[in-house]
């Protein structure tokens, strides 16, 4: 395990390093998660990849595709 440290601005703004970003497919524009667990805070990018790994991985309703469509509706609201 590498260890990568950045610093948050005063606007609690975070810059991902290059070499992480190559690695996971981070460009402008790609949308982030932040899962806090055990104390820990993990960020995890969504990408296409990432969305086509978790097909099937939730039981039941709503879907993970129908669950992502209302969270982008609830921010454009915002």
């Amino acid at each position: 395990m590498k260890i990568e440290t950045s610093v948050v601005t005063t606007k609690g703004q975070l810059v991902i390093p290059a070499r992480l970003r190559r690695r996971f497919g981070i460009k402008k524009g790609t949308r982030v998660t932040f899962v806090e667990d055990a104390g820990r805070i993990i960020v995890q990018p969504v990408t296409h990849e990432f969305i086509r790994e978790l097909r099937g991985s939730l039981p039941g309703e709503p879907s993970a595709h129908t669950a992502l469509l209302a969270e982008r509706k609830r921010e454009r609201q915002l």
